[in-house]
């Protein structure tokens, strides 16, 4: 009850209620509600520290920024039945989101000037002239069976994948250990149709989310960068659900020399018994697989996690 009271006393404000309202709709920083609501920012600052310690908002730290969101548990919940209890035709409510679409258009214009000027304007689907289409479909029918609420992204680059995959689940997390990735992948998902889905920094070898806490994983296009493809599977296998599912969308083993030196691949692709060796290391049993013609194969791997999840060997992976 204390805690509910707490929540209660530190929502009944005019500027955390629009600071809330604005977290629903996606992830802002500091210095974006600063822009929306036209408040200075330490002001805001504490503010949003009361939010973050009572567990109605959550922060995750980004180099020198801090993003702000509700977070998916019972506080979060609690949040947005709040929100939703808000009259939609408030005029200072209605003020805000017509700011912040303002903000979000600027965020996506900077994160695609960034991006070009940097020469990454580009992923690795077309850089490689790969079928994406086709992959996307098979991917899609391969999850139509599934049962997912909550998706992990590893390696989430732009945020196609959750931007793919939203209408589909409750709750969606993108990770990435690039920054300017992740400024395009929320450019990307800055619609109201995508509050549900976030990104966050983070290492793919150390992931900082609790075991057991995800229904679905997907890794597309990114165990061929792994120095530890065998490590990758292992910490991706310990945050999913017994009886959860791991997506793994690679590269079939080829012989491009070109295409490794090229763009810094440190696998060739992978057999299906290399694949089907590191899933079953890392606790997780086999099961379909497909594959996409092109002018390099694409894999689609799928596996489900075990009760119990083993200890990885993690020696050299021969493929």
């Amino acid at each position: 009850m204390q805690s509910l009271l707490n929540n209660l006393r530190a929502a009944a404000e005019s500027t955390r209620l629009r600071l809330l309202a604005l977290a629903a709709r996606g992830t802002f920083c500091v210095m974006e509600f600063g822009e929306i609501l036209g408040q200075s920012q330490p002001r805001l600052s504490r503010h949003l520290k009361l939010l973050c310690e009572c567990g109605l908002l959550s922060r995750d730290r980004e180099g020198a920024n801090v993003w702000f969101t509700l977070p998916d548990d019972d506080h979060g919940a609690l949040a947005r039945d709040l929100i939703a209890r808000l009259p939609a035709d408030d005029p200072v409510l209605e003020a805000d989101r017509r700011q912040a679409a303002r903000v979000l258009a600027e965020r996506a214009r900077i994160a695609s000037d960034s991006f070009r000027r940097r020469g990454a304007d580009w992923d690795e689907m077309r850089a490689l002239e790969l079928p994406a289409q086709a992959v996307e479909t098979a991917f899609l029918e391969l999850l139509s069976t599934v049962d997912t609420e909550r998706l992990l992204d590893i390696g989430t680059g732009t945020g196609r994948v959750l931007e793919l995959l939203a209408p589909r689940v409750r709750r969606a997390l993108g990770i990435d250990a690039s920054k300017s990735m992740l400024a395009l992948a929320r450019a990307r998902l800055s619609s109201a149709a995508f509050s549900h889905c976030t990104v966050r920094l983070a290492d793919m070898y150390r992931l900082p989310l609790a075991d057991a806490s995800f229904d679905t994983a997907v890794l597309q296009m990114i165990l061929h960068y792994a120095e530890d493809p065998a490590g990758v599977l292992v910490e991706a296998a310990r945050v999913l659900r017994p009886g959860g599912r791991m997506i793994v969308i690679d590269l079939a083993s080829h012989t491009r020399e070109d295409v490794v030196s090229r763009l810094a691949h440190r696998w060739p692709g992978f057999t299906d018994a290399s694949m089907h060796a590191l899933l079953t290391s890392a606790g997780l049993e086999c099961a379909d697989s497909v594959t996409i013609p092109g002018p390099l194969d694409v894999r689609i791997w799928s596996a489900v996690r075990l009760a119990t999840v083993p200890t990885a060997d993690r020696h050299a992976l021969a493929v």
